[in-house]
């Protein structure tokens, strides 16, 4: 997708014509989080609009030297012809006729005034009255007739009127003005991307009463990070309480969730080696994974506790081994079974649907090969090393219920 993408950049480079690549479904969730149909979207603040286009343009040469950035350009605003009238306040005291009531006789001459509904079988029109296309320029607003108090009164008496020309459109955002720039990443991250935009925006200078804000795609990115952030160690702390409930030991406990650092070894490696920046499908990733690898350390060292408490095995080397070699046919048939699961995702990432859930299966799958090998040999060394305490204790507990 991406060489395809640059091919369509280099292919449109020379149009004169403002060009983002993109696809529909993209675009949409890219509109609905800043209101622009780019990943990144980059706000100047202020309120003179000249001073806010000289301010965008200064950024975005600068921005235009960040790699990895694509499709930068600042929002179109052309200038379109313009008459202007400006009231004279003195004049328009004198003939006893206030401001607001001039421009409002204005309005309804020049834009119209709708007076009835005209029927023609099944079809309405508005009627509306106007002065005509020739009395609505210059030389003709100077020669309307404003009525006032002491009769009808040229309007060049009562305002000045010059042709002049004004932006097409003036954009606000929470009732201030502001001018867009808009980009894409290309060859880069997203996240290292925008941390260089924030450097560059952080080194601008800008005049008082005017500022930059950044959205778009990375900031909803960021606030789930921020989010799966926080539920992962809620969930942390939930299978550390649970296990401890079932154990009544802090050491056990902690030995079966050394697991977890053990996946997330081969997860890191198989983002690094693929390719694939931390994502928060990767962020889910790490979570199902972490499930996964607790499941087969409580596996071994339940089936530990009970070869001592149901056949009488003591606790040495003999018991350890023999309790790891029955253990490691279902911890290789559940890790296999998953992986297997996985493949079409893992290796079909290109096709279309996948582009979501290829992260999370590069994960799993990774984090499950580094697991299953680190386990079958960290585990059993582990319990050995700090587990014979708890253990005994367990054996001694006159419970008959089996872990």
């Amino acid at each position: 997708m991406d060489e395809i993408k640059q091919d369509i950049r280099k292919r449109l480079v020379n149009l004169p014509a403002a060009i983002e690549i993109g696809q529909p479904i993209s675009h949409r969730i890219d509109h609905m989080l800043s209101g622009v149909r780019s990943q990144i979207a980059i706000k100047v603040f202020g309120e003179d609009l000249d001073v806010l286009r000289g301010q965008a343009d200064a950024l975005r040469s600068k921005l235009a030297t960040v790699p990895g950035i694509a499709d930068l350009q600042i929002e179109k605003q052309v200038l379109s012809p313009q008459i202007k009238i400006r009231v004279n306040y003195e004049a328009a005291a004198q003939y006893g006729i206030s401001a607001p009531r001039i421009l409002t006789t204005l309005q309804s001459l020049v834009e119209g005034e709708k007076i009835t509904q005209i029927v023609e079988g099944g079809r309405r029109f508005a009627l509306v009255v106007r002065l005509p296309d020739a009395d609505r320029s210059v030389e003709g607003l100077k020669q309307i007739l404003i009525e006032t108090p002491n009769g009808r009164i040229p309007l060049f008496k009562l305002a000045s009127i010059e042709e002049s020309d004004g932006p097409n459109q003036i954009s606000r955002d929470d009732g201030k003005r502001r001018i867009l720039l808009s980009a894409n990443a290309s060859g880069r991250p997203l996240s290292e991307i925008v941390g260089d935009i924030r450097q560059a925006v952080a080194s601008t200078k800008l005049p008082e009463g005017y500022f930059i804000t950044l959205g778009g795609q990375f900031q909803a990115q960021e606030e789930a990070s921020r989010l799966v952030g926080l539920l992962s160690i809620v969930s942390l702390t939930l299978m550390f309480v649970v296990l401890f409930s079932r154990y009544k030991s802090v050491r056990l406990s902690a030995l079966i969730m050394v697991n977890i650092p053990l996946a997330l070894v081969g997860a890191v490696l198989g983002l690094w080696i693929s390719g694939q920046p931390l994502s928060i499908a990767a962020l889910v990733g790490f979570i199902t994974l972490a499930g996964i690898s607790v499941r087969n350390g409580i596996l071994k060292v339940s089936h530990y506790i009970n070869l001592m408490r149901l056949e009488g095995e003591h606790f040495d080397h003999k018991m350890i081994v023999r309790g790891s070699l029955e253990r490691l046919s279902p911890v290789l048939m559940t890790a296999l079974v998953t992986a297997f699961a996985l493949a079409p995702l893992l290796f079909e990432a290109e096709q279309p649907g996948t582009e979501i859930l290829h992260p999370v299966a590069v994960v799993i799958f990774s984090g499950l090969i580094s697991s299953t090998l680190l386990d079958t040999f960290l585990t059993p060394a582990l319990f050995w090393l700090f587990g014979r305490k708890d253990a005994e204790r367990l054996l001694a507990e006159k419970n008959p219920d089996t872990l």
